[in-house]
């Protein structure tokens, strides 16, 4: 399988002027004499993404990924390197972009489809179910100035979508938009996904990237820091979080930790033992994980999820109420979601907790508390290692066998 998008030694660098001049006048008299520093974006950044791929691009903001992914759409030219893809590409950035909020929605229907390739024929077949597709029957003849944020991203993606892209370029609009939208785009990239199409998205959804990505990469300061399969790329990108002194969210990153805006905040969490006279599991014990909360307002959509990290932060578990299949109807004032762990395989160490609030897209964070928990496992065991499993050995005097493919045989006496 060849690579649909391939990325050579990119580096990207800006001019920061410490003086913005606002007319003609002050732009001839600071002629070469406004002093400006040189901003590296990206640093010698290589990877390729194969045909049929979905890769995800984690990174704090700052950290580059933007700004990457513009190049790869050809908006912006690398300052070195080279950059190589094969098929067509429609690209979602910013919100809007493309756009010109003068002209109504169908009327920058036609305008993106022209920039898309496509002549005024062909976006005349589609622009239709476009317009089914995002919804805005009622308001594809207003101007876009008009235009919520979320009316802006339907129609984006669903121009983006319908032009049969071989290479999709996605910048966080899937965190644009309400419930049922948000699930009609991921129905639409699975979709891609079965037909065999390129992926290259950009989210500060942790779980995103590990629902639907085959790859990650995590950029850091412009620099590329992990190359790796969704996992244990989300371990490094929360360790470039925690290094740079910033909260990170169990299962999306992109909030802080407390937000007064936000209508929901995680109390405290508790950790019960199975033996209250002892702070430490042994291997295989039970463990509850009480998470306490105090919901401002009524919240209909939502979902609570828990994470366990190793002291390394290699993420080990992650669950949330969805997964397990319990389902929280609304939340409104104080409460607690009690997390049962029925056999915690772990060996020696202490293991750090976090949980969060997110709706069930996980588009939208609510709440999160990042590693201020713990809990200990002391081994009990002769066993090495990180993982305890449930093992025993026996042996049999006089008796050797091989498999086959009905099962093990042996010697006859």
């Amino acid at each position: 399988m060849g690579s649909a998008i391939e990325v050579e030694d990119v580096s990207k660098h800006f001019r920061l002027y410490h003086e913005k001049p606002h007319s003609l006048k002050e732009r001839v008299i600071l002629l070469g004499r406004n002093t400006y520093e040189e901003f590296w974006a990206l640093r010698n950044i290589s990877f390729d993404v194969a045909q049929g791929q979905t890769m995800g691009l984690l990174g704090h903001n700052g950290s580059g990924k933007s700004t990457l992914l513009k190049c790869i759409a050809g908006i912006l030219r690398p300052t070195g390197g080279r950059i190589r893809k094969a098929g067509r590409t429609a690209a979602l950035l910013e919100l809007g972009s493309g756009f010109h909020p003068d002209l109504t929605g169908r009327e920058n229907l036609f305008l993106n489809g022209s920039i898309l390739g496509l002549s005024r024929r062909a976006v005349s077949r589609i622009v239709d179910d476009v317009v089914a597709f995002a919804e805005l029957d009622q308001f594809i003849d207003n101007q876009v100035k008009h235009y919520s944020s979320g009316m802006y991203a339907r129609l984006a993606f669903a121009l983006a979508v319908h032009v049969e892209p071989e290479i999709l370029l996605i910048d966080e609009v899937l965190a644009v938009g309400d419930e049922s939208f948000q699930r009609k785009c991921l129905e639409r990239i699975k979709q891609f996904q079965r037909e065999g199409r390129t992926i290259l998205l950009v989210t500060h959804a942790a779980d995103l990237v590990r629902q639907i990505c085959d790859r990650a990469a995590v950029l850091d300061h412009g620099n590329l820091v992990s190359l790796d399969d969704p996992g244990p790329a989300v371990a490094v990108f929360r360790d470039t979080l925690l290094k740079g002194g910033l909260a990170v969210p169990p299962e999306a990153v992109g909030t802080p930790e407390y937000d007064p805006a936000q209508p929901i905040r995680i109390v405290n969490v508790g950790v019960e033992y199975p033996d209250p006279t002892r702070e430490h599991l042994w291997p295989g014990e039970p463990l509850r994980i009480h998470v306490f909360y105090d919901a401002t307002e009524r919240i209909d959509d939502i979902v609570f999820s828990l994470s366990i990290t190793d002291q390394h932060g290699y993420w080990l578990v992650g669950t949330s109420t969805g997964a397990l299949g319990t389902e929280v109807p609304f939340v409104e004032g104080p409460g607690t979601v009690v997390f049962d762990i029925a056999s915690v395989g772990l060996l020696d160490g202490v293991y750090d907790i976090s949980v969060g609030a997110h709706n069930k897209l996980g588009g939208v964070i609510y709440a999160q508390r990042e590693q201020k928990d713990h809990f200990a496992v002391a081994n009990s065991t002769l066993n090495h290692g990180l993982i305890h499993v449930s093992a025993t050995a026996h042996h049999l005097p006089g008796s050797s066998g091989v498999g086959d493919a009905d099962g093990l045989t042996h010697d006859e006496p």
